[in-house]
């Protein structure tokens, strides 16, 4: 089942496991890894959006006001082992702070494995929730996000409560 809600980066899909109710997708628009519409399941709107999504929808809202530095919400992502690993040291990154891939990498105890860290990065089904975002190249730079690099600079300067932080959708 899925939904959808509005942001300033733009409108959100966020999707969620029929029988748990745990929150499995948050997707941007144009989003690179967003899987096909199809597989979302039924669109829920109005109260029945509310009821499985209300909890997600609501710390969204209070993360881009600057009232919320961590989620906490009941998830459940579908992944490889190597995967779930990255997904997990994303989470664990501060708020407001950045590494690189390659500190990512030691991280998950696989130091050689930068590139496939990269992948796994881009493969997170749960943006902003897990934080991909705060991922940089070597040089500091923005490098690769499946929303596109102005949704990760804005999120970033959100974070670092930085004047860059405006509304561009």
């Amino acid at each position: 089942m899925h939904t959808t809600a509005s942001s300033p980066i733009g409108d959100l899909t966020l999707t969620a496991d029929a029988s748990s109710g745990a929150l499995t997708g948050l997707y941007m628009v144009d989003h690179r890894h967003r899987p096909d519409l199809e597989t979302f399941g039924a669109r829920l709107d109005g109260t029945d959006a509310d009821a499985v999504f209300g909890a997600a929808i609501i710390q969204l809202h209070q993360y881009f006001t600057g009232d919320r530095v961590k989620f906490d919400l009941p998830t459940q992502t579908a992944g490889t082992a190597f995967q779930r690993d990255v997904w997990e040291q994303l989470a664990e990154i501060p708020y407001g702070e950045t590494i690189t891939y390659a500190e990512l990498a030691i991280r998950i105890g696989k130091p050689r494995a930068v590139r496939a860290v990269g992948l796994a990065n881009g493969r997170n089904p749960l943006s902003i929730v897990v934080p991909c975002h705060r991922v940089v190249g070597s040089n500091g730079a923005l490098t690769g996000f499946g929303g596109g690099i102005e949704r990760k600079r804005y999120l970033l300067s959100l974070e670092r409560d930085e004047p860059a932080a405006v509304e561009l959708w």
